[in-house]
């Protein structure tokens, strides 16, 4: 039997270094205007889909500085030194720091500060010749900047586009979704071209009464800076375009910053097929076409978008769709009936896919759903400005499969996280010390029978998060008495309710991950 296990322990270990060369930044971001949502909160989200970044999360704190003091900024560079294949950080260069800054959330990006302000991201990359390693600011950067020196959503796109045009993005196409209690924007960034410095950016607000999402493909189109309540851009984003030849004026044709930067966006099935799906479960009555490659900005939801709902959306796999990649791997059972393979699982690695004629992978026809195997973490957030800044902001934050994951709430109040969620899985390889793998080891095992043990993971996942979320009001509530009487003490408070439920989760997990060792071992 211990035999057996070490076997099991090692094909465990070998399929998660598969799954470990994915390319990394193939994340998904839904956003929820604050009249779209159940309780008038603004939400943004983002999959942190990719195995080759750290696990771990922490709270900066606000700080200040003395005038003249720089901070060093860094990008990111493949670490192949520790145990499993990651990425690390390399200096770019200094620029000067504010005299005070705000504390924050963050784990590979910046998540959300104190004052509410949140951000989502995903890449979409765009023209590789955009790319500049003069810059000195990348996408990670950009986050915790924003998060340090802004309290709201317009101020964050506006001093953060600033940063870059002066100091230079030294990164791909990437679009960052930031929420502050009143509204929810998209903006998208790249950079200037080999050997330059600065960035093209636009930014496009999504209406307070919509969804909208961005997975790996840009999504804005034409600007109209002559709407400023809803459009924002650098002033080098048609320049940048003209000069390079990406769009003539002349032509009379419109600017489309999709068409101009990013032209492989709107072709890109792994891409639009998650677009077409998200807007397919909030607003079904559309009846939206998932061959298209071109959806609407943002759409009306038929109905108010709770927390919850995101959840589902990211643990799905087109299943019940035309789109399952499941669909045809079948079995017979005893009574003769064609049936879903208990193996069957849309986890495996894209190789799996060619192998068994599946139609699933990143090229473009390839299908992509919104759950993967190489997710390290996904956050749900909501600014609720009704409520203190400490209590309002939560970041709902699970690890590992989205399919699987159990959220946690963390406060905007709070002042440290577990240790275990503070312990990179990526540096320590196999660990009990980093939560990560208590619920990476367990998604990774699931997937071998997703058929059967996907009922253990509900099972586990479901009544945990069910309670999580009951226990909002009553948080809200006593947070709310205790930033009254001492803000300290509120701030200690959300600080365990925070450390409980992830002691609570992870625990859970751990346990799930030896029950499905146990009760599955003869059926490997």
């Amino acid at each position: 039997m211990r035999l057996q296990r070490l076997r099991t322990l090692a094909l465990t270990l070998a399929i998660v270094a598969v799954f470990s060369i994915m390319e990394a930044r193939a994340c998904t971001s839904i956003m929820v205007g604050r009249k779209a949502s159940i309780d008038g909160s603004v939400m943004t989200s983002h999959t942190c889909d990719s195995h080759r970044d750290a696990s771990t999360v922490f709270v900066v704190p606000p700080m200040k500085y003395a005038p003249g003091e720089e901070i060093l900024l860094t990008k990111r560079v493949k670490d192949d030194s520790g145990v499993m294949e990651r990425y690390g950080r390399e200096p770019t260069g200094k620029i000067p720091q504010v005299t005070e800054t705000y504390g924050y959330i963050t784990a590979v990006y910046g998540i959300m500060n104190e004052h509410q302000l949140a951000i989502g991201e995903s890449t979409f990359e765009g023209r590789k010749e955009l790319q500049s390693d003069k810059g000195l600011i990348d996408c990670e950067t950009l986050t915790r900047l924003m998060l340090e020196r802004t309290k709201t959503a317009r101020d964050a796109i506006r001093i953060g586009g600033a940063l870059i045009e002066k100091y230079g993005w030294c990164d791909l196409g990437e679009a960052l979704t930031i929420a502050d209690t009143k509204e929810v924007w998209l903006m998208e960034i790249v950079g200037p071209g080999k050997d330059a410095v600065g960035a093209a950016w636009g930014a496009r607000r999504v209406p307070d009464d919509h969804v909208s999402v961005v997975a790996n493909g840009a999504r804005i189109g034409e600007i109209d800076l002559s709407d400023s309540d809803y459009f924002m851009a650098s002033k080098s984003v048609f320049e940048i375009a003209e000069k390079l030849g990406y769009w003539d004026p002349k032509s009379g044709q419109p600017f489309r910053f999709y068409d101009a930067y990013s032209p492989g966006s709107r072709v890109k099935v792994a891409s639009t097929r998650r677009e077409w799906r998200a807007f397919d479960i909030l607003a079904p009555s559309l009846k939206l076409y998932p061959g298209s490659n071109h959806f609407p900005f943002s759409v009306k939801p038929e109905k108010p978008v709770a927390p919850e709902q995101i959840m589902e959306i990211f643990r799905d796999t087109f299943e019940g769709t035309e789109f399952d990649m499941t669909k045809n791997l079948t079995v017979t059972d005893e009574d003769g009936k064609t049936v879903k393979s208990p193996l069957a699982n849309p986890f495996m690695p894209y190789e799996m896919n060619k192998l068994l004629k599946i139609n699933g992978g990143w090229s473009w026809r390839g299908e992509r759903p919104m759950a993967r195997w190489y997710c390290m973490y996904v956050t749900v957030t909501q600014s609720r400005g009704w409520l203190p800044d400490a209590v309002g902001g939560i970041v709902w934050l699970g690890y590992g499969n989205t399919a699987m994951t159990t959220y946690v709430p963390i406060y905007a109040g709070v002042t440290d996280m577990p240790e275990d969620y503070k312990t990179d899985g990526r540096t320590t390889g196999f660990s009990r010390r980093s939560a990560w793998w208590a619920f990476n080891r367990a998604a990774t095992l699931a997937a071998h029978r997703w058929g059967d043990m996907r009922v253990d993971v509900a099972k586990v996942r479901d009544p945990i998060q069910k309670q999580l979320l009951a226990d909002q009001k009553a948080v809200a509530e006593r947070a709310s008495e205790l930033l009254k009487e001492s803000p300290a003490k509120a701030r200690a408070f959300l600080t365990e309710t925070t450390h409980a439920a992830c002691r609570k989760a992870t625990e859970a997990y751990w346990d799930l991950g030896d029950l499905l060792w146990t009760k599955y071992d003869e059926k490997w």
